[in-house]
């Protein structure tokens, strides 16, 4: 089952048990996805997780700002979206299996000084693809290269 059937048959769910805030999120991603679809790109799967990704960095972005400006309220439904969005995305990876893939591409690479980031990224960047956030790599790289 694709993402985009999964969301429509979680949206007749939601309907059907009347949880509006689970709905209000889903729809943002279906709407987000066929944003995606009429811009003229390929959609593929790995199009579509970035997209998810997108929409939970901006969540958790928002989230932050709204904490940092004493609106608990607001903060609590973006993490709440996060939570109904996040079911989306394959399985993240852990920290420790993190720095195991990132140890492999240091040695495949070569890679010994802060210099090597962006190679060392790029690698990961296509490892990883999906199945954790892009800030939590680049920081254990930063931790092994320093």
């Amino acid at each position: 089952m694709t993402i985009t059937e999964r969301i429509n048959a979680d949206i007749k769910t939601a309907m059907l048990a009347k949880d509006k805030e689970r709905l209000e999120a889903i729809r943002a991603v279906k709407a987000a996805l066929l944003m995606l679809q009429t811009s003229g790109e390929a959609v593929t799967d790995d199009a579509e997780i970035k997209l998810i990704q997108k929409l939970i960095k901006q969540r958790k972005e928002s989230a932050e700002i709204y904490t940092q400006q004493n609106r608990p309220e607001l903060a609590e439904k973006e993490l709440s979206e996060v939570a109904f969005i996040e079911p989306y995305l394959p399985v993240q990876l852990s920290e420790e299996e993190i720095r195991t893939i990132v140890a492999k591409i240091m040695s495949e690479t070569g890679a010994s000084s802060i210099k090597d980031m962006g190679k060392v990224m790029a690698a990961a960047n296509k490892e990883i693809a999906g199945r954790a956030e892009s800030k939590v790599v680049a920081e254990i790289i930063k931790l092994s290269l320093a």
